[in-house]
């Protein structure tokens, strides 16, 4: 093999437990490896951005990914996670997710080509959904004694005296599905390895003691860190919810944004592990950014990068017209240019007001959109002297009291965009 895949991660901190030996392993010759996926929505999110890079990795290393899709995992719930049990879903939602999953990991991950190396996606509801609970205990059950299972640190933080709640009996089979998985993939696949989130060990493990008892061969475990952000709150949330790859749950400015607004100790953390940036790229630029940490370089190195490889150049390019309309300069037509969905979310949280459109067809005078229809100023006082101090701009245009704001200023044919000052922003939606 040309590439040192456990070497690389280890660099990129990915790297919190291995096998001995996993490296040694996969330096003999080309390797499969899976990693495990819950479909319980249509698209991925950034949580899962982590086990998606280390699939990359693998297939940069010249390596066999799998992407296992958990369709039949993902009813059941992992123990290791949320104590509440996940919802069953229908084949029908199950075969949509996937296939919507399968394209957004198609950005990332090479399954067409005709090399040796093309990734898979497989689902482990196709081999469990004609698995009889009988054929399961007695085929797969009888090899793994309850003693090992109750000695995973999944299974004891949940029976502890500590716990809430118990462990119902779906949960505590959860790591032997999860484990024949590894050993079907093994027999399917020849595939000797699998990765995951450090959660995930105790599950892994059971999946190597498998192919040891059932197969007669040899599994190889390899986990990342769980992602944190420093000021312990959690990685890949806002207070909106999830942040997703799918440009329609998460719009590429906000996606953009999340990555822009990391501190610096997060940034220097995540460049490496959400980037293919070289080792001696990414230290020239932590050092950079070290010496002037106001310029925030290394944010938007990080915020650039991953935007661009989630969504597109184009995207990305649309992103930092957009964050610099509110905090650099930008005219009328750059407003103009964004879709309704990037607008509200540049303007998330501005204060509104709604306008008859009628109100435009004579022209909507300056005292009206500032005060008395709208209230963004206090009075018509107020908004007489902000004009004549030459402090209002209507779209990021400067205007006069006798402007008369008509249809010609409507972005996307709904809203106008009123400002005083830098930083007063009022947006009137069009009726």
């Amino acid at each position: 093999m040309t590439k040192d895949f456990v070497e690389e991660l280890t660099w990129r901190g990915m790297v919190h437990d291995v096998m001995p030996g996993t490296d040694k392993h996969l330096m003999t010759e080309m390797q499969s490896a899976y990693l495990g996926i819950d479909p319980t929505a249509d698209s991925l999110h950034i949580g899962h951005l982590v086990g998606v890079m280390m699939l990359c990795h693998f297939q940069l290393a010249g390596h066999k990914p799998i992407a296992l899709v958990g369709g039949a995992t993902g009813m059941i719930g992992d123990p290791s996670g949320k104590s509440a049990e996940r919802n069953l879903l229908d084949e029908k939602t199950l075969r949509y997710n996937q296939e919507a999953i399968k394209k957004q990991l198609s950005r990332f991950l090479d399954f067409d080509s005709a090399s040796a190396n093309a990734a898979i996606l497989v689902n482990n509801y196709d081999w469990m959904k004609d698995f009889s609970f009988l054929d399961f205990i007695r085929d797969v059950g009888k090899h793994i004694t309850v003693n090992y299972m109750m000695s995973k640190d999944s299974v004891k933080k949940r029976l502890s005296s500590d716990a809430k709640e118990g462990m119902s009996f779906t949960e505590f089979t959860y790591q032997m599905v999860q484990g024949y998985d590894f050993l079907h993939l093994y027999n399917a696949h020849n595939c000797t390895l699998q990765m995951g989130g450090s959660d995930q060990w105790g599950n892994i493990t059971t999946g190597t003691e498998l192919i040891r008892r059932i197969g007669g061969g040899k599994g190889y475990a390899l986990t990342c860190p769980l992602i944190t952000k420093a000021d312990g709150t959690k990685f890949g949330k806002t207070e909106g919810g999830n942040i997703w790859l799918d440009a329609e749950r998460t719009s590429p400015y906000k996606f953009y944004q999340y990555w822009l607004n990391t501190s610096d100790e997060d940034a220097e953390k995540y460049i490496k592990i959400f980037t293919f940036l070289s080792k001696d790229e990414i230290t020239d630029l932590v050092s950079s950014h070290r010496q002037e940490p106001h310029l925030r370089s290394l944010q938007k190195k990080l915020a650039e990068e991953v935007t661009k490889m989630v969504h597109s150049q184009e995207d990305l390019d649309n992103a930092i017209k957009a964050s610099n309309i509110l905090f650099g300069k930008s005219t009328s037509e750059d407003l103009k240019q964004l879709d309704e969905k990037t607008f509200l979310d540049v303007f998330d949280g501005v204060p509104q007001a709604e306008v008859d459109k009628s109100e435009l067809d004579s022209g909507l005078d300056m005292i009206g959109a500032l005060a008395a229809k709208t209230g963004f100023l206090g009075s018509n006082g107020e908004a007489r002297r902000e004009l004549k101090q030459n402090s209002i701009s209507v779209n990021k245009e400067k205007v006069k009291e006798d402007y008369l704001i008509k249809g010609s200023d409507l972005i996307n044919n709904k809203f106008v965009l009123l400002q005083r000052g830098k930083k007063n922003y009022f947006v009137l939606v069009i009726k």
